[in-house]
């Protein structure tokens, strides 16, 4: 071991006095570099997983919210289908409503129509054997060249009747 000391020109009181400065260093690194380093790291670390952590529960809350989200959406499809189909019902019962109704009041008013005329047929029919009376009675008394008086019109008319009754 001299042989190695000396050849290589070790000092050991040197290479002492270097492993105190060294242990001196590395205390003082220790306490003050690598302590709050690790200390920081440990930290960091912490925060990471509670990150992660944190992630999967916002990722679980994320799927239980899109699928509340969907059932939603799908109840109100379901409802506005219900509501659209039960509109659709209303309007068609409405409109059969209309179409009785308007059947109703055409029926009315065709009633009121053939009512009308038949009384109009009724005055027009009186007017007419008035007029036809009148033409009679005008072109009766230029053929007997006198005017009938309400004596021979009974007169006429008894004999017009004993004829139609043969």
């Amino acid at each position: 071991m001299n042989e190695v000391i000396s050849t290589f020109h070790i000092d050991v009181q040197l290479l002492i006095a270097q492993a105190v400065n060294f242990a001196i260093v590395f205390v003082v690194l220790y306490y003050f570099g690598i302590k709050p380093l690790l200390k920081i790291l440990t930290e960091r670390s912490k925060k990471i997983a509670d990150s992660l952590k944190n992630s999967d529960k916002i990722a679980k809350e994320l799927a239980s919210t899109q699928a509340k989200r969907e059932e939603i959406v799908r109840q109100a499809k379901q409802d506005a289908s219900a509501i659209i189909a039960d509109m659709e019902a209303k309007g068609e019962e409405r409109k059969k409503e209309m179409l009785a109704k308007a059947k109703a009041e055409i029926e009315k008013i065709v009633t009121k129509t053939k009512d009308d005329l038949e009384v109009e047929k009724k005055i027009m029919l009186k007017h007419v054997k008035e007029e036809a009376a009148e033409m009679i009675v005008g072109a009766m008394e230029k053929i007997l060249s006198k005017r009938i008086t309400s004596e021979d019109d009974e007169r006429l008319i008894e004999e017009t009747v004993k004829e139609l009754r043969k």
